[in-house]
């Protein structure tokens, strides 16, 4: 059964916990990765699947999941890449941490702490199908542009870490902000 880390308002762990249990209701706080692959001009957004039981088919970063009870936020960040998108980065850089609630719908509610990576590639994509339904490489302007026109087709995790990067001009040189 897979296993979420819930944690406390300081990201400290208080227990393990079903993942679908995790996000009921009003959900509980737990650990969450995002990152964000780009390439020398381009970042990476990946469609989540039709599979994936909250918001389906919106674009997302390159890879968002939950780090498992025997993992660190750069282990999980590491093997989701991997597992998603065939991707080996050889070094991941950690950017910042934040916290966030998202309902979706009905069905249930992402409360996380969230830490955000990127990574440089420029090497082949496999995408797994049950994780990923479609990839695209986009410039930052022209996802500026998108994110303004189509908000809700976006994650809101991916929307909030976005902002955050296009405020922030430590990562400017590396992402071409």
């Amino acid at each position: 059964m897979n296993k979420v880390i819930i944690v406390d308002e300081n990201d400290r762990i208080v227990k393990f916990e079903n993942k679908e249990r995790a996000h009921k209701g009003n959900g509980m706080l737990h650990r969450a990765i995002l990152v964000m692959v780009f390439n020398k001009k381009e970042i990476l957004l990946a469609k989540r699947s039709k599979y994936k039981k909250l918001w389906p088919l919106f674009w997302d970063g390159s890879c968002a999941s939950h780090p498992l009870p025997n993992e660190t936020y750069l282990q999980c960040a590491k093997r989701r890449l991997k597992e998603e998108l065939g991707i080996k980065c050889k070094l991941l850089k950690y950017l910042f941490k934040f916290k966030y609630k998202a309902k979706y719908k009905n069905i249930g509610t992402e409360k996380e702490i969230c830490k955000v990576f990127i990574c440089n590639y420029n090497g082949n994509i496999q995408p797994n199908k049950k994780e990923v339904s479609e990839i695209k490489w986009e410039s930052i302007n022209k996802l500026k542009n998108h994110i303004k026109k189509n908000s809700n087709k976006y994650t809101p995790w991916f929307k909030i870490a976005f902002t955050y990067l296009k405020t922030q001009s430590a990562p400017s040189t590396t992402l071409g902000l």
